[in-house]
């Protein structure tokens, strides 16, 4: 049933309309919540927020964090939050890249209560991790 759906509404143009007025809107807005939540929770210059792109991810970058991501997301996920370290996207480098080991991938569809109550744990444990320097 689905795909016959699907073709009619690729036939008559519906589905980029519903992409362009419903979905991207959407998710447009999701995002931009995401980011000042981040924003808020995480006033320090040594993190940034890679440019929102239209996907339903964000990257977040820890400059300088002391913990590698991968330390990050088994402290995320030891407090139920899921987010994916960067070492997995930088695969096949010549050279090891700081830069993997400081950024994660998160996700932004959940509920925003969810997300609010997410991004003040990782806030938690990053600001845990930047305190061991001292």
């Amino acid at each position: 049933m689905g795909p016959a759906m699907a073709t009619e509404m690729i036939a008559r143009g519906d589905i980029l309309r519903l992409g362009n007025e419903v979905v991207r809107p959407f998710y447009l807005q999701r995002a931009q919540q995401t980011v000042a939540m981040l924003q808020q929770a995480l006033p320090d210059s040594r993190f940034r927020i890679h440019k929102p792109e239209g996907a339903i991810f964000l990257w977040l970058w820890f400059e300088g964090l002391p913990i590698s991501a991968m330390e990050l997301y088994r402290r995320l996920k030891a407090r139920g939050v899921l987010v994916v370290p960067g070492e997995y996207f930088f695969f096949g480098l010549a050279e090891e890249w700081p830069h993997a080991g400081e950024c994660i991938r998160m996700n932004y569809v959940q509920q925003p209560e969810l997300m609010r109550r997410g991004i003040e744990i990782i806030a938690e444990e990053v600001n845990k991790a930047w305190a061991q320097l001292g």
